[in-house]
């Protein structure tokens, strides 16, 4: 497995006979990068600009299935969240579980955590902009992160937009369940009025069956 050179030279980093090396080479300067600038918009554009180089070490490490943990591989788990990347992300989510990989030092949360709170900020941001997450990546992401210990705010975070999901994709019946969930979670998830309407709208349905 190697980074290639002429990927890496071009972000200002000398390549390395170590890929290992030569990797986190690469990911401290793309990270000083960053740390200069504010804008969350910019900060995604660059990820996704930068993701690329790293796509051969991100390949081999889940193909190798080693579990050794690997703080350049939850870095990368985030940006790919950040670039809108969530298959990706997903996938090294998955594996990051498996093997109880931790998040790198200095972040305070669980790994399971992390995934379903970053995940949930980046749904209501795609759900803000009217680009709405693919229903199949919330649902994977909730299967994912089930038996992980976090803050029942967080997990009602998910809750709610995996089932605004729900509900846009005509699944109204599951949409209330995941609703409710969230509700019961977390009082304030704001989801009260969502979940009169779709009873509302379940009741009247139900009526015009009968």
């Amino acid at each position: 497995m190697q980074v290639e050179a002429k990927n890496v030279s071009a972000y200002g980093v000398l390549a390395d006979p170590s890929a290992a090396t030569q990797v986190k080479l690469m990911l401290r300067q793309h990270m000083r990068d960053l740390g200069k600038t504010q804008s969350f918009e910019r900060k995604a554009a660059y990820k996704r600009k930068a993701l690329p180089l790293y796509e051969t070490w991100i390949t081999e490490t889940l193909k190798g299935n080693s579990g050794v943990q690997d703080d350049v591989l939850m870095y990368l788990m985030l940006w790919s969240f950040d670039a809108g990347l969530y298959a990706q992300g997903l996938d090294i989510a998955e594996y990051a579980l498996k093997h109880k990989l931790a998040m790198p030092s200095g972040q305070s949360r669980t790994t399971g955590c992390a995934i379903a709170e970053e995940m949930g900020d980046r749904a209501k941001e795609a759900y803000t902009a009217k680009n709405p997450i693919p229903l199949d990546i919330l649902q994977r992401t909730m299967a994912l992160i089930e038996h992980e210990d976090m803050p029942d705010k967080v997990r009602a975070e998910l809750h709610k937009w995996l089932g605004y999901s729900l509900r846009d994709n005509d699944f109204p019946q599951p949409a209330l369940c995941e609703l409710m969930r969230a509700l019961e979670l977390n009082e304030r998830s704001g989801v009260k009025q969502d979940i009169k309407n779709i009873e509302k709208f379940l009741s009247a349905k139900n009526r015009a069956d009968e």
